[in-house]
């Protein structure tokens, strides 16, 4: 399987030849990121806000015979109950060998159902900049809960890029004594150890 980050929480996901993209943001919706003009044979969004409901920038191949499923689990996009700003679709993508979750733009803490129902965890991409969604703090209980393997922050700020009123993805690492960055994807292999991988936007200007 391998994952590129396009940026903010887009990624493109490819395995056994078949690809997805998980959700595509609206031109000139995040700052310091250019557009997402993907191909792939399928595109999931967590919710319709312009900065991860773009799926028309993304063109399906129309192929049906994918080898992987897709499951969702509900979610919220605040700590109200989704009544700030909505529902959230936390999607995962099983291939066989690895299971990748991408939160979405989770705003709250998991249930221990909501835990249940994602299981077991191989890669984690996971929103960890605050305001819109959970914050480092957050992200690293919730990876913890979910005993994630590979750990992918998204949805944050840098110098280059980003939104004025989300955390640094620093916040986050500082939680581990290590971890990996540079490039814009990693291959994954079935299940691998616990770390966290910092990727670089792909659309980054």
């Amino acid at each position: 399987m391998k994952i590129t980050f396009i940026g903010h929480s887009c990624f493109k996901i490819e395995t056994k030849g078949a690809s997805v993209v998980i959700d595509p943001y609206a031109d000139g919706s995040v700052p310091g990121l250019g557009d997402v003009r993907e191909e792939a044979d399928m595109v999931l969004a967590s919710h319709g806000h312009g900065d991860h409901g773009a799926v028309r920038n993304v063109k399906l191949s129309g192929r049906k015979d994918l080898p992987f499923k897709v499951e969702k689990v509900a979610g919220c996009h605040d700590d109200a109950g989704g009544s700030k700003r909505g529902p959230n679709t936390i999607h995962i993508i099983d291939d066989g060998d690895v299971r990748l979750v991408h939160m979405g733009d989770q705003g709250c803490p998991l249930t221990a159902e909501q835990i249940r129902a994602i299981g077991r965890t191989d890669c984690l991409l996971i929103p960890v900049g605050g305001y819109y969604t959970i914050d480092a703090d957050q992200a690293f209980e919730m990876a913890e809960a979910l005993k994630a393997g590979i750990i992918i922050p998204m949805h944050y700020r840098s110098e280059g890029f980003g939104f004025d009123v989300i955390g640094p993805v620093s916040a986050f690492t500082s939680h581990y004594e290590s971890f990996e960055e540079g490039g814009c994807s990693l291959e994954l292999n079935g299940p691998r150890e616990k770390k966290v991988v910092v990727l670089e936007p792909e659309t980054a200007r």
